[in-house]
């Protein structure tokens, strides 16, 4: 972090302390977002402005605040919480203030340390891709750089408004980033050059596209219980409710390895330092499916753990969010995945009691619901201004104390994403992985037209029917269960353990995955639309058993071979040998 020296810059000192919250009073221009420093002992704590009364400004400090004191001096840098936007920010593990963690010395942060995010030394191989005397805007493309095994777009800064003419453009060959790679000229006539490096405010959404569209293409997650029920699309939202233990950070990984985007972005947002250690660990390892190379390669990590302060577990989301923003705007399709938003709603009600605001339900902020639904409105599919699409689909998870789906993030959260998986303590204690809860797991996306045309035409006509009897199936069969649970075995007709069973026989062989098998890992969407048509055909047929238990040893004997069929290559010779057996019992027992 550079430290401005300017003489327009507000100057002040500590007046009050309060956890990470100190009172500033200070002499000159100062603004709310702004950074400031204070110097203590020799080093510099950021910190960023929240709110000027008069002379007095309050700022969220981002290091520790003990052995801070009164009269302490602070100096404003007049630049806003910024990210620094350019080539090699893929394969970096960064910190919510975009502190390179790899190269902070020590086992253990330091106050006051502070590492650049980008290497300044490293050259890279520029290919112009506008001409001299172009007319650009902010966001358009002046040429390209090879960063790992995509091609990195180098565009006009994001600050710059208005027309601008190309009046020198590098020609191809060895860049550092602080090359000058552009000189534009405005309309008055007056100069600014372009790098390869640019920095954007973080809580303000990054523009460079002509207009923001409608979600219409499914994004392939690979898991069953998603694209098969409730489908999430490219550039939507959605979020990840459930207690602790029921699999949230466990689902969000095995989205990320196979999901089919370009790049992934992971938010770690105050989760427990052993969970990130472990995503340290495991995703420099992780095979990718879609490029035979590592996961980490197209992944950028930025992590904030629970005993972090709360202001710099408030910064981490809005730094990822600009990062999927800046390569959305180079045409490519990103993902963008928080764990746990909960704990950035908290470090949002701390700083919000800290305030002495008005408090809403639970003391988080009354605008709690507004704060969400402006962060998830930056995702979404765009047109660049060259007809191209990018799209930023962002998908978070939701920690509600004792599993209570009424609390206040998840049901303002609830009213911003338009995706809900609903993880369920229930599957989860019976080993029933990915545990999302199907019946109240929804898509408002299924809503739109567009969205549902493509959907046929990608998974067969009459799909969206097929997957509302499955569910209709689903929830007959629980209502069986209420019953069958209260009255007893013999105590039911015949129809309720049938239907209960079918029931099973959709829970195991479609919503179920073994997350650590290679195949049934990730299901293609051509799979997935074989076997729920296979499984409900079998559904739909009537069965005659002479008594309840014979229908549970059917059943159970059919969901053996389908999930025996789950771990086999779609159509291979494994694959239709237990299609065949399945097809030669299923004729046996209905003839």
């Amino acid at each position: 972090m550079m430290l401005a020296n300017k003489h327009d810059t507000a100057r002040g000192h500590i007046q009050a302390i309060l956890g990470s919250l100190v009172n500033i009073e200070f002499e000159g221009p100062a603004r709310q977002n702004e950074i400031c420093f204070i110097q203590h002992e020799g080093k510099s704590l950021m910190a960023e402005v929240i709110r000027i009364t008069g002379n007095i400004a309050q700022a969220q400090v981002f290091d520790s605040t003990r052995g801070l004191r009164t009269k302490t001096p602070v100096v404003f840098s007049g630049q806003l919480l910024e990210v620094t936007l350019g080539p090699g920010l893929l394969s970096r593990k960064y910190d919510g203030l975009q502190n390179d963690l790899e190269k902070l010395p020590g086992l253990f942060l330091e106050r006051g340390s502070y590492a650049p995010p980008l290497d300044e030394d490293c050259q890279y191989s520029f290919i112009p891709l506008s001409h001299k005397d172009a007319l650009v805007c902010a966001g358009d493309w002046l040429g390209e750089v090879q960063e790992g095994w995509i091609q990195h777009k180098i565009m006009v800064p994001f600050s710059l408004q208005g027309q601008y003419r190309v009046a020198f453009l590098a020609p191809e060959g060895k860049l550092r980033l602080k090359d000058t790679v552009a000189i534009l000229q405005d309309e008055t006539g007056r100069e600014h050059t372009a790098t390869m490096v640019q920095r954007w405010p973080v809580k303000k959404p990054l523009l460079g596209y002509r207009q923001k569209i409608r979600p219409d293409t499914i994004l392939t997650t690979g898991v069953r219980a998603i694209d098969t029920l409730n489908p999430l699309p490219e550039g939507g939202t959605g979020f990840i409710p459930g207690p602790f233990g029921c699999g949230k950070t466990v689902l969000q990984q095995a989205i990320s390895k196979n999901a089919k985007v370009d790049l992934v972005v992971l938010v770690a947002c105050g989760e427990r330092a052993n969970e990130v250690v472990e995503i340290f660990k495991t995703f420099p390892e992780l095979p990718d499916p879609h490029t035979g190379r590592k996961l980490i390669e197209r992944t950028t990590i930025i992590c904030n753990t629970s005993n972090m302060p709360v202001a710099a577990r408030d910064a981490s989301v809005y730094m990822g969010m600009a990062i999927a923003e800046y390569y959305r705007a180079m045409g490519l399709k990103v993902l963008l995945l928080a764990d746990s938003t909960s704990r950035w709603a908290q470090a949002l009600r701390e700083i919000s009691n800290r305030l002495e605001e008005l408090p809403g339900p639970d003391a988080f902020p009354v605008d709690l619901t507004a704060v969400i639904s402006a962060f998830y409105a930056r995702a979404g599919k765009v047109i660049l201004r060259n007809g191209q699409t990018g799209s930023v689909t962002f998908l978070g998870t939701v920690s509600p104390a004792g599993g209570n789906f009424k609390e206040p993030v998840t049901e303002g959260t609830r009213k911003a994403a338009r995706c809900f998986y609903a993880l369920s303590q229930r599957r989860s204690d019976s080993k029933r992985y990915p545990a999302i809860e199907p019946l109240e797991s929804y898509s408002k996306y299924l809503e739109y037209p567009e969205f549902r045309q493509n959907l046929e035409g990608i998974m067969g006509e009459g799909w969206l029917d097929l997957v509302e009897a499955a569910k209709d199936l689903l929830r007959q069969s629980g209502e069986a269960r209420e019953q069958i649970a209260i009255l007893g075995d013999d105590s039911v007709p015949l129809e309720y353990h049938e239907i209960f069973w079918k029931g099973e026989l959709i829970d195991f062989a479609i919503l179920q995955q073994d997350a650590f098998d290679r195949i049934d890992a990730n299901t293609p969407l051509a799979r997935q639309a074989y076997m729920l048509r296979l499984v409900m055909g079998i559904c739909r047929r009537r069965f005659y058993f002479p008594h309840f238990e014979d229908t549970a040893a059917f059943f159970k004997k059919l969901i053996h071979l389908f999930k025996q069929m789950n771990y086999a290559e779609f159509g291979s010779a494994n694959f239709h040998d237990y299609e065949n057996q399945i097809h030669a019992f299923v004729a046996e027992k209905s003839s």
